[in-house]
């Protein structure tokens, strides 16, 4: 019985081992930078932070840099102040312009760069929100945010691959906003009104034509009347005269 509870104990220790193992290799894979919310409606403006983790051992990350897609160019975007960090906006030239507020907008915002100063650094363990605000989001699904983490060491992790449907995720992924279509407006006049307008006009004409037609037959009645009246008088008029 002792030996049997030291294999079981073993076995279990064993398969503890290997689960830290696997554990242990997973886990940076799920940790990759992020833009959060995942989701917003096209036509929208919103608060977008984009999450980087650090998932070195010992160097700090100090700089990051996220590019925003060309195929879907934002008509506005600025940035929050992160202390210790400074940030530097490249723009390009965008054809045919974005409307934004009824004015069309010949740049958009390329590329956004964070650079830590001092001690500001993302420490091993640690992770850091770079919040920005973006709007009106164009009429696309997805927007693809590629993203470039340089560390103390030099070393640089470039979040830059697409996910595609229905395979596994990447190994480097980039932040993958998506957008979806905005709700139809309140208020919208039904359909069947105008069905409905034009029942409501025929009762209306129904009832006018049933109104005339009354007063048609309520003066020929009184016209038969008023004639035979006149025909009796003609009658006795010679008898009165003789």
């Amino acid at each position: 019985m002792l030996r049997h509870r030291r294999s079981v104990t073993a076995a279990a220790l064993a398969l503890g081992a290997v689960a830290a193992v696997v554990l242990g290799v997973a886990a940076p894979a799920s940790a990759h930078v992020s833009v959060n919310p995942k989701e917003a409606t096209q036509g929208g403006y919103g608060r977008f932070a984009f999450r980087v983790p650090n998932e070195g051992d010992e160097a700090s990350t100090t700089k990051v840099e996220v590019v925003l897609p060309e195929n879907a160019p934002v008509g506005s975007v600025s940035t929050m102040p992160v202390p210790g960090w400074t940030v530097a906006v490249e723009k390009r030239k965008v054809d045919p312009p974005v409307q934004v507020h009824g004015s069309e907008v010949t740049e958009a915002v390329a590329k956004i760069t964070w650079t830590a100063t001092g001690d500001a650094a993302v420490k091993p363990g640690q992770f850091q929100e770079f919040p920005v605000s973006m709007g009106p989001l164009p009429q696309v699904d997805t927007m693809v945010f590629k993203a470039l983490q340089t560390y103390s060491d030099g070393t640089v992790v470039r979040w830059i691959e697409e996910p595609t449907a229905g395979a596994e995720e990447p190994e480097n992924p980039a932040p993958v906003l998506t957008l979806t279509a905005a709700a139809p407006t309140e208020g919208a006049p039904a359909p069947a009104a105008p069905a409905a307008a034009a029942d409501d006009e025929d009762d209306s004409e129904g009832g006018a034509g049933l109104a005339f037609g009354v007063a048609g037959l309520v003066a020929g009645l009184a016209g038969l009347v008023l004639g035979g009246l006149a025909f009796a008088r003609t009658r006795r008029s010679p008898a009165a005269t003789s």
